[in-house]
């Protein structure tokens, strides 16, 4: 430890003693959360143990939200005056700024009409394009071509990777309102460490389908059931390099999806049903993970919550608890999803192929298929919006 240079008082063996934290030490990010933590507890509201950065409060008039990132943070609820009150309350704490109805957060764009919500990210593409010189690119119809194979060493080794690193840091977090490029950011986010031409090419085609796309974003419907179910989906075998299967699965939320996923197993798999009942078992983590988190929303799901997969033979394995000599090298953990069959958590059903959601997370497709699976995701053009897509 160093004392702050121009520091003069006091022998040179001798360092300060800090009464607060200061800005850019590591342990301010926590003492700041400690700060705030305490501050809105004293205000009557609960953290929740699903989310931290979540706190929550039942009023006699509904229900105030307030979630937090860092130190911005968005406030909802039913009880306008609740939410008024916490403004107050935090505002007499710290310096705030109210920056009114929710429309820009952390680069997501919220727009609002009277069918319901759009969150795109269009600003964000704009900026990306123009960053790397992509603003005037000829758009494509597909993030990735079918039937692509990449592996470590497509084409020769790029001489500064650095550009590739930004531009799929970038498409990373794009992917969190795009769920229609998450399959190809997945596989181009593989070779992070040492990228060769064909990569490149693979990312190129990305940004290229973005300059088409760049209106696009997520439509929640302000109306619908409150019932949560997922399709979940695998690619046996699909990594050239491990041959490890890839899991692609979807939550939806009434009719709208707000959770998604599309990553390489952990486990090389031994067959395609294996690999689909890795895929169910995870999703199935975090149904459960998300009834819990609405519940402190105030919102409870009926249950079953189903799910559905286009692999009868996994369904077989999870709703009949049989030792079978496929299935006895798989982890104890990935039977997960048997104890909630069982229970009546997860309702299991078979959905063909040509239905499934999920596939779009696993595979590239041709544009027919592509489009038609983005459109069951409930993506929707800014230009439409205002129709309701």
């Amino acid at each position: 430890m160093e004392r702050p240079p121009g520091y003069t008082l006091g022998t040179a063996d001798q360092v300060c003693r800090l009464n607060r934290s200061l800005y850019g030490l590591k342990q301010a990010p926590r003492a700041w959360f400690e700060k705030f933590q305490a501050t809105i507890t004293a205000l009557g509201y609960k953290q929740s143990l699903n989310d931290p950065s979540l706190f929550t409060k039942k009023t006699s008039s509904g229900l105030v939200a307030l979630l937090l990132y860092v130190d911005d943070m968005v406030i909802t609820g039913s009880d306008p005056a609740g939410i008024q009150s916490l403004k107050d309350g935090l505002g007499a704490a710290f310096n705030l700024k109210d920056l009114g109805d929710l429309s820009y957060f952390l680069g997501l764009e919220v727009t609002r009409n009277a069918k319901g919500l759009l969150l795109s990210q269009r600003t964000y593409i704009s900026d990306l394009l123009s960053d790397h010189q992509f603003h005037d690119c000829k758009p494509v119809s597909t993030p990735m071509e079918p039937n692509l194979h990449l592996s470590r060493s497509s084409g020769s080794p790029l001489p500064d990777a650095a550009a590739y690193r930004s531009i799929v840091g970038s498409l990373i977090y794009l992917a969190a309102t795009r769920p229609d490029i998450s399959y190809p950011v997945q596989v181009v986010s593989q070779f992070m460490a040492s990228p060769c031409t064909d990569h490149l090419a693979a990312v190129h085609r990305i940004l290229r389908y973005l300059q088409g796309t760049r209106d696009v974003g997520m439509f929640f419907p302000s109306s619908g059931a409150l019932a949560l179910r997922a399709y979940s989906d695998s690619d046996f075998a699909g990594c050239f390099d491990t041959r490890r299967s890839t899991t692609g699965w979807a939550v939806q939320f009434g009719s709208a999806f707000i959770s998604w996923r599309c990553k390489k197993q952990d486990k090389v798999s031994k067959s395609s049903t294996e690999a689909e009942y890795r895929a169910m078992s995870d999703v199935a983590s975090e149904l459960v993970w998300l009834r819990r988190l609405l519940r402190d929303l105030g919102v409870l799901c009926p249950l079953p919550m189903d799910l559905f997969v286009d692999n009868t033979s996994a369904i077989r394995i999870a709703v009949n608890p049989v030792l079978h000599d496929r299935t006895k090298h798989i982890e104890i953990h990935v039977h997960y999803i048997r104890d909630l069959v069982g229970d009546g958590t997860i309702t299991l059903h078979y959905v063909r192929t040509e239905d499934q959601v999920a596939d779009v997370f696993t595979k590239a497709f041709s544009k027919s298929r592509h489009w038609y699976l983005s459109s069951k995701l409930m993506l929707c053009d800014q230009h439409q919006f205002g129709g309701g897509c």
